[in-house]
């Protein structure tokens, strides 16, 4: 007589996730009062004579930033290993409006950020299809980037990820700081790798539909961002 043939063992169970709270962005932009970074950053962050870019950076009228600005969260994370992304939400509590894959690995990018000021240039090319020429500018596909005037590579537009939402999820709480989270084992490529971040208010000061700006300042309130990300269309 034959013996039953034995079942195989249940799957592990699926760990935990968690719950996902982030709201819609309003549809309205809400002025805000200057946003200040706390002092923890000034060490980072270390003044030094600016680097005139290759590309065109677009200016401000009398060369001063407008007093009225829009306060925006801004996150910049990844592997160490891996490719630095950007994060731009309304507040720490919605979800993204915009996330961008940086040409700039994220152990780079914290070497170039250690030796002081930081000028991101986002830059992209007009499209010659009418159908294309009411696109917004932040909701542009591809760009090219340069790092304190140095072309750095090509950069994407793209939708948030599961693992995207889940970050910013666990630092809702955070509304400015930087730092590590451990490893994740279950990301694949990225067993022994630790996930970097850095959260911190900016001001998002609209030139034109083909130039916007996201400044961040420094605590003492100089007039001078201490990191500044370009979006121009040219």
């Amino acid at each position: 007589m034959e013996e039953p043939q034995s079942r195989p063992p249940p799957p592990p169970p699926t760990p935990p996730t968690t719950p996902l709270s982030l709201v819609k962005p309003s549809s309205k932009n809400n002025k805000k009062r200057p946003v200040k970074i706390f002092r923890a950053f000034r060490n980072v962050f270390r003044s030094f004579p600016i680097i005139t870019p290759a590309c065109k950076l677009p200016s401000l009228p009398g060369g001063r930033i407008p007093e009225a600005k829009i306060g925006v969260t801004g996150t910049l994370f990844g592997y160490r290993k891996g490719r630095v992304c950007l994060s731009i939400q309304e507040n720490p509590g919605t979800l993204p409006t915009l996330v961008i894959d940086l040409a700039m690995q994220t152990n780079a990018l914290q070497k170039e950020m250690s030796l002081g000021m930081v000028r991101i240039v986002l830059e992209c090319e007009k499209s010659h299809d009418s159908n294309k020429e009411k696109t917004k500018l932040l909701e542009e596909p591809c760009w090219t980037m340069f790092v304190n005037g140095k072309k750095s590579g090509y950069c994407a537009k793209r939708d948030a990820t599961e693992e995207d939402l889940h970050l910013m999820e666990v630092l809702k709480a955070v509304s400015m700081g930087a730092g590590v989270l451990p490893p994740k084992s279950d990301v694949e490529g990225h067993v022994d790798d630790e996930m970097a971040y850095m959260r911190a208010h900016f001001e998002r000061i609209v030139g034109s539909k083909d130039s916007e700006t996201l400044y961040m300042l420094s605590p003492d309130g100089n007039s001078e961002p201490e990191l500044s990300i370009f979006f121009v269309r040219i």
